[in-house]
């Protein structure tokens, strides 16, 4: 017998809810990953025993969600995943009034075009455009990046007020990628407030070496920030006119945007 919907509304806490709650746990740990992890690494960093991933991933990879590479025996996500979320992002409000845009913004200067949304503690792609050029970036759909070590990061950090992003900076354990990251508060506080006088982040090879990327923010009617857009460039062949080259089509890249989510006033 189906459990009625005023019940459920009654006792928010419904069957298998913790059960469900471990599943993403672990879901989460593979997808925000940049390599696979073994089952170790899954118990290690869940908090959860092996007998229990291990239980966890079963049922994942028999439904699609996970896969076990079979050279490696590492887990990654799996084809029904991706599947799900690409139909989510193709149906995106955000993206469908981005893509134009983006397409365009590639074309003009023929470098990789990312849009990047808020997740959590961190930036995600939900859409990646090729350079058309020989040397492409590494990234892909659903790659998380950080706030601090990023462009698109930087640039949304920027567009928000002080108290905001303060907030969410504390929650963020800062790491280094390559030697120019910034890892300290006071250098990225700096940063943040160099963002805004430009009005646009620089990624300096801060988040993977040999790529600078610049970034900025998509905002909404009342000027806070629903995305970023960023264009990542090899070092070898970055223009000597930054701002020419690459700054001024992604500002009005994300200017139009914003005007054509913004609708009229």
């Amino acid at each position: 017998m189906s459990t009625p919907a005023s019940a459920v509304e009654e006792n928010p806490k419904v069957a298998g809810t913790a059960a469900f709650s471990k599943f993403m746990v672990v879901l989460q740990l593979i997808a925000d990953q940049e390599e696979p992890l073994t089952i170790a690494q899954l118990s290690l960093q869940s908090g959860y025993p092996r007998p229990t991933v291990y239980r966890i991933l079963a049922a994942l990879m028999a439904e699609g969600m996970v896969i076990e590479n079979p050279r490696t025996k590492l887990f990654e996500l799996g084809p029904r995943l991706i599947n799900l979320a690409s139909k989510s992002w193709s149906k995106s409000d955000l993206r469908s009034a981005a893509i134009d845009a983006l397409h365009t913004l590639r074309d003009a200067t023929r470098e990789t075009v990312h849009l990047a949304v808020p997740s959590d503690n961190g930036m995600v792609y939900i859409e990646k455009l090729e350079s058309p050029q020989a040397v492409r970036m590494t990234s892909r759909i659903g790659t998380r990046v950080t706030l601090y070590s990023s462009s698109v990061g930087k640039a949304y950090l920027a567009a928000l007020d002080d108290s905001t992003g303060a907030a969410l900076l504390r929650k963020v354990k800062m790491q280094k990628f390559t030697e120019h990251t910034i890892i300290d508060l006071p250098g990225l506080q700096a940063e943040i407030s160099a963002t805004r006088q430009r009005g646009y982040a620089e990624d300096r090879e801060e988040n993977e070496a040999q790529i600078f990327c610049v970034g900025a923010a998509i905002l909404d009617r009342d000027g806070q920030p629903l995305a970023c857009i960023s264009i990542s460039i090899p070092l070898y062949r970055k223009a000597a006119d930054v701002h020419a080259s690459y700054v001024t089509p992604l500002l009005t890249t994300c200017q139009a945007i914003s005007r054509k989510l913004s609708g009229p006033a």
